[in-house]
């Protein structure tokens, strides 16, 4: 699933990339001039089938595998990552006390819309699990890179705040096998107005590992390269 997965993410990523790049010739005129590598220029179909297409492995998995969660973006606001989810995703702001305590607040639950008014009844939830990360090459990361991975928050839905009954649902399923019971609506395609949270989304161009939205879409955001 996974790998049918990249490659749509893939030629999303790389159809982007001319809309925000000068052209291939003032590219290679650019890098010829300062006697730069010119790097090959492929058609969509031809990039995407360069890609690297592997089986899934699951040998040797365990969550303990990626440390989480750490100090997250801030190391200096006294907020896990978890945290730190939990206050970018609140439709109503919570009290913070020493120690990042949370007191009041709101939230929708990201999977079924339920309405959640204590901080302690969420999951945070990763929406690529950690296992299929795994099974996709994360196996072969150092454990700084799988710590990275499972902290993330440089996507609006790498990490999600969502009812615990939701998060043992989904377990380490992937989209071919389990899906929201009750989807978001769909969030507008910008990095600015979405509602549910203030950090930006990028689409960094591949390998990626796919976030599956519950609406359907797709968000490359996560490296699964050697990058």
């Amino acid at each position: 699933m996974i790998t049918n997965l990249l490659r749509g993410a893939a030629a999303f990523c790389l159809a982007l990339t001319p809309l925000a790049l000068p052209s291939p010739t003032s590219m290679a005129a650019a890098a010829t001039a300062v006697g730069v590598p010119v790097p090959e220029v492929l058609p969509l179909e031809d990039a995407v089938g360069k890609l690297p297409v592997a089986e899934e492995d699951r040998t040797g998995y365990t969550r303990d595998s990626f440390r989480h969660w750490n100090t997250g973006l801030d190391a200096g606001d006294g907020c896990n990552t978890r945290n730190e989810v939990l206050l970018a995703e609140a439709v109503q702001e919570p009290a913070v006390a020493a120690g990042c305590k949370l007191t009041g607040g709101k939230w929708l639950s990201y999977y079924d819309n339920v309405e959640v008014s204590e901080a302690g009844k969420l999951d945070i939830d990763h929406m690529v699990p950690l296992a299929e990360a795994w099974d996709s090459g994360a196996s072969t990361w150092t454990p700084a890179k799988r710590e990275a991975y499972a902290n993330d928050q440089g996507a609006a839905a790498s990490l999600v705040a969502v009812t615990a009954r939701t998060n043992r649902s989904k377990a380490d399923q992937d989209p071919a096998t389990w899906m929201p019971p009750t989807p978001r609506p769909a969030k507008p395609p910008s990095s600015t107005t979405t509602p549910y949270r203030s950090r930006p989304t990028a689409c960094r161009v591949c390998p990626v590992a796919l976030h599956t939205q519950p609406d359907g879409a797709y968000a490359c955001s996560v490296r699964l390269g050697s990058a």
